[in-house]
Formats: C-alpha cells, structure tokens, sequence
C-alpha cells in the first residue's frame, strides 16, 4: 500500500474514531446526571472507553499526519493490545455463555428457567451475596413485576405472553408450585404446594420480595446477561475484523514513514 494511501486512511479512521470517543464520553457524562444508582454504576466504564479511545486514536492521527515512526509504533503496539483483549473477552464470553437454556412448560408461551443450567461462573457472580443484593435493589426498583398486572389483564394473556427471563423467574413462583393466579401480579400463597423446591417458600406477593430472592430470579438474570453477553461477543467479531483492517494499514504507513525518514 503507498505512503499516502495508508496514511489518510490512518488519518481519517482516527478522525472518526476521535469523534466516536467524544459522543462516548457525552453519552457517559449523561449518564451520570440522569439516571438512578442502576445505570448509573455504568458510568465509569463507558467515561473510560471513551478516554481511551480517544487517547489511542489521537496517537494513530498524530503519528500519520507527522509520519512519526515512533508514534506509529505506540499506536500499533496498543492497537495490538486492543486486538489480543478482544479475542480473549469473546472467546471466554461464547464459552461463559454456552451453558443454559429455558423449559417449557405445558400451557405457558414463556420459558423457565434453572440456575444450576447455567456456568459455573454466572453461579459464582450471582450467588455472590453483595453482588446479589445490588442486582436485587436494581430489580425492584425497575418495577418489572408490578407492571404485569397492567399489561396482561386476564390469567389467560398471563399464560399466552412471552415474558422476558426477568419477569417469568423473579415475578412469579415457579409453576412447579402450583399457585393460582389471581392476575398477573399476584398468587393464591393459601394453596399448599407439594412441590420440594425452595422457590415456592420463598416467594411472596409484596412488592419488594415477589421471587428476588429465589434461584428461578438469578437464573432469569443469567438468562438475560447470557444473550446480552452473546450479542457483545458478535459485535467483537466484528470489530475485531475491522480492527485488524485497521492494524494492517497502520502496518503499512509505519513502514511507509520509516521509509520516508531514511529518505529524508
């Protein structure tokens, strides 16, 4: 590839990428004013992805436009860190998420879902008491559970609609129990369960309880980080790809300007 194709693509993809990284870090900031403690623990991360993707592509713009060996070298060599990093995250984020799937149960639409499915390192996260207890806040909070009795009007549309892992594990008790419904929201605890499971003792019809302590809950959460898990690994594909496009032509504008210098 010529010196100056390679180093206006260097150029302009950094350009880009510095742009990314700022609407990054504005996004992070907002984040941090207008959301509750939930959302807003993400802050952090998402304020340093957007520094650092910004540090590295004003490395890589810098070291093209001066044709600068040295930066050059910098940014490749970080470049290549980033590229080692995601390989690792997505090889153990399809291994982590490989385990666990939901059951079906006759005359419900929705699945359930069990915990021991799932990996042994979602059991180690969400068995974790203080990680738990956090999760657990965030979920009453988010008030899932109480808006079911809006939306499904009728036991009928309760047993046709497709709950989401969250709402079926920690919104109801498992059907195993054999509680009646009475609507969405609310179960008829005075029917005397013969079935073994612990859910079934645990799950009450307050707002703040409903089933968050149980194990059917933390397997609709692995449930749900499992596919959010699964689509961040695919976008890693991806941007792994692109990355190393990137990698290669950032190969090709440092040989261009060694040679350029030696010429000089």
């Amino acid at each position: 590839m010529g010196m100056g194709t390679s180093t206006f693509v260097v150029r302009w993809v950094n350009l880009l990428t510095m742009l990314l990284a700022v609407a990054v870090i504005i996004f992070g900031v907002w984040m941090s004013t207008n959301n509750d403690g939930c959302r807003r623990s993400l802050t952090f991360p998402v304020l340093a992805l957007g520094a650092f993707i910004f540090f590295i592509s004003i490395i890589g713009f810098l070291g093209a436009c001066k044709r600068s060996v040295a930066l050059l070298w910098i940014y490749l060599v970080v470049l290549l860190i980033v590229l080692i990093a995601i390989l690792v995250f997505t090889v153990l984020a399809f291994i982590v998420t490989n385990n666990g799937s939901g059951h079906t149960n006759p005359g419900l639409m929705y699945k359930e879902y069990k915990l021991n499915d799932y990996s042994s390192w979602f059991l180690k996260q969400l068995n974790n008491t203080n990680h738990w207890k956090r999760l657990k806040s965030c979920l009453v909070k988010s008030e899932q559970c109480r808006k079911l009795s809006k939306r499904y009007k009728t036991i009928k549309q309760l047993k046709s609609a497709e709950l989401t892992p969250i709402e079926a594990g920690c919104c109801r008790p498992p059907s195993e129990c054999g509680y009646p419904a009475v609507n969405g929201s609310y179960y008829d605890l005075s029917f005397h369960s013969i079935s073994s499971n612990k859910d079934c003792k645990l799950y009450k019809n307050l707002r703040t309880v409903k089933c968050y302590n149980c194990d059917s809950c933390k397997a609709g959460v692995a449930q749900y980080m499992k596919t959010e898990w699964r689509l961040v690994a695919m976008f890693n594909v991806v941007l792994f790809l692109v990355l190393s496009m990137v990698y290669f032509v950032g190969c090709c504008a440092r040989r261009n300007a060694a040679s350029y210098q030696s010429k000089a």
